[in-house]
């Protein structure tokens, strides 16, 4: 028996990746495999695609897949920014890469006591100058 309806929509499974790779939604992919006619494709056209090559739909694959492949994208363009543009590459680290500002401070117990110990120590010498002179007046 022939198959009757529509032949079913392929699509570019590799640029597909890429675009989903480079963070494009789903607007600007369906304007990248637009018809002959330079109508963009219908999103619900993609989706069933991606569920027949993918095993999932645009949104679940865009989630699983999309945002690794955008990270490490970013990571090595934040890297050649870095070269010229310090401030784009602080942009990039905060905004895509969950970078901070607020540096992490480890307090060693050891360092703590040695700088108590070593104002104690310069207290007590200013208290002894401070007697000194306070004789030296009197006298």
């Amino acid at each position: 028996m022939p198959k009757t309806g529509r032949p079913k929509k392929e699509y570019n499974r590799k640029l597909f990746v890429d675009l989903i790779g480079l963070g494009c939604g789903a607007d600007e992919i369906c304007w990248v495999f637009r018809e002959e006619d330079g109508k963009p494709a219908n999103i619900d056209t993609v989706s069933r695609w991606c569920k027949r090559e993918f095993g999932c739909t645009f949104q679940e694959f865009r989630v699983k897949n999309g945002a690794m492949a955008l990270k490490v994208a970013v990571r090595k363009n934040q890297l050649e920014l870095s070269k010229k543009s310090a401030a784009m590459a602080i942009f990039l680290g905060k905004n895509y890469l969950g970078q901070t500002d607020n540096p992490q401070t480890v307090t060693e117990p050891e360092a703590a006591t040695a700088d108590d110990a070593l104002t104690a120590a310069l207290r007590e010498e200013a208290a002894k100058m401070e007697a000194g002179a306070e004789e030296e007046s009197n006298e």
